[in-house]
């Protein structure tokens, strides 16, 4: 055991950690969410601190080996320097070093501390001394200077969400793709539209699922115009976003160092006090990507209803088959991957429902919900990217078209009748329908047999019925 000191008095602090006496009491003290404070979130934090680091040496306020020695312990907590900037995954050597509960002091202090503890443990290390040795590194003094957890706990949201969220973006892509295919391989399969679901007039096939890829192509654009401005930190403005106790260069150095870093231009605010109260940035996107959940449920919902049956409902298209559906009913097959889409985007709606709550819960200068609007920003980033996979790749690619089914059911439909009325009158077409009900003919059968139209006629008239009138 070592012994560390803070201002609430001395505690014992095992010997094999990193992590120091602040760290110490915050896991004493929270355990309410059950889980940790986001590793993704850690990570940017580390990159923080490494420019951090490079820019206080450039001003002259910190020594050359503290820096580096700082900016040495960072990338050892990182597991590689890949091209364009510290991008590598967390150090297993490390993992347990960062453990504290995600749900703790609202600005995420804690998370802050037991970052600044840990690199400046090893920074000692790394100089030839002990842990714990605050007169050669210090958290506070020298990994933390120029900073607030105000400014680097939003920071790094800003750093993770703006990263991931391009993930979402290209697998939202991936999904659209998938669709669009599906729009051109269906574009001549005539069927019935349904709404209120019953009987409408016709369309095809490929028209309903391109009115799904563009619904998502439109969630996609939402999603990029979200992104730009998390593109500003408010690192280096400190507990208010003023900067206070700090030069007026320093947060030009850290972005520039964060550039070298990371590869990415982040921006300095254009009002630092806003940025640090304010995170509907993060809301911002976190309501684009509720727009794609709720797009995908309604997709997802039309599919279940189109392969309903498939002998007793409507059968036009086919799900491929990816499991049993029931351990009772043999041959029984499920819509399971569309079930498992609803779930998760489901969930989105209610993380997101979160995101807005705490968004909207900040007093005066601070936000103090920030650690749980980090939390869930990246699981609904997480859960709708693995999301836009698994539908396309395990579901849409896979969907093949009954078109017997589908030209079954559009004959059958009363509905064909709003198609015959420009042609052959009102009155005619209503004796039409009549006969249908009663001998259970189609209103095709009727119009072919009593000479009315001819087959070829017939089909050019259903075809300009669906030719989009734009």
């Amino acid at each position: 055991m070592r012994l560390e000191k803070d201002s609430l008095g001395e505690k014992e602090i095992p010997d094999d950690t990193y992590y120091g006496i602040h760290t110490s009491r915050s896991l004493e003290n929270f355990n309410a969410a059950g889980e940790i404070f986001p590793i993704e979130l850690i990570r940017a934090m580390v990159k923080l601190k490494i420019a951090c680091a490079r820019a206080n040496q450039n001003l002259g306020l910190l020594e050359k080996n503290k820096a580096s020695a700082i900016e040495q312990a960072g990338k050892n907590i990182l597991s590689g320097v890949l091209a364009g900037g510290l991008n590598g995954e967390l150090n297993e050597e490390f993992e347990n070093q960062f453990c504290i509960d995600t749900f703790q002091s609202g600005s995420g202090t804690s998370s802050n501390m037991n970052v600044n503890e840990v690199i400046a443990n090893l920074a000692c290390e790394i100089l030839g001394g002990k842990k714990g040795d605050k007169t050669l590194i210090h958290p506070n003094d020298h990994v933390n200077m120029g900073q607030s957890t105000n400014n680097i706990v939003p920071s790094a949201i800003r750093i993770v969400a703006f990263e991931k969220s391009k993930v979402l973006i290209d697998a939202a892509a991936g999904l659209w793709a998938a669709l669009s295919s599906k729009a051109s391989e269906f574009s001549h399969i005539f069927k019935s539209a349904r709404t209120h679901l019953q009987d409408a007039v016709p369309i095809t096939l490929g028209q309903e699922f391109g009115a799904y890829a563009r619904a998502i192509e439109k969630d996609i654009e939402r999603l990029k115009e979200a992104r730009k401005n998390l593109l500003e930190l408010g690192i280096g403005g400190n507990a208010v976003g003023t900067g206070i106790n700090t030069k007026k260069e320093f947060r030009a150095e850290i972005i520039k160092a964060l550039k070298e870093i990371t590869g990415t231009g982040f921006q300095i605010p254009k009002d630092g006090v806003e940025i640090t109260q304010f995170h509907t940035d993060i809301a911002h996107l976190s309501a684009a990507i509720k727009l794609l959940a709720i797009d995908i449920l309604k997709i997802t919902n039309d599919l279940r209803l189109l392969a309903s049956g498939p002998n007793t409902a409507i059968g036009e298209i086919i799900l491929p088959a990816v499991e049993p559906g029931s351990s009772i009913m043999p041959g029984k097959i499920n819509p399971s991957i569309c079930e498992s889409a609803n779930m998760a985007c489901i969930q989105v709606i209610g993380y997101d429902h979160a995101i807005s709550l705490a968004c909207s819960a900040g007093q005066l200068e601070l936000n103090t919900h920030t650690p749980l609007i980090g939390s869930n920003i990246i699981k609904i980033l997480g859960t709708m990217q693995r999301c836009c996979i698994m539908l396309a790749e395990r579901c849409i690619k896979g969907i093949r078209a009954d078109e017997g089914q589908c030209r079954k059911n559009f004959e059958s439909s009363g509905a064909l009748a709003t198609v015959l009325n420009p042609t052959l009158g009102y009155d005619k077409v209503a004796e039409l329908v009549k006969e249908s009900l009663k001998t259970k003919k189609t209103l095709r059968e009727l119009v072919i047999e009593k000479n009315i139209l001819k087959e070829e006629e017939f089909e050019d008239l259903i075809r300009g019925s669906v030719e989009p009138n734009l």
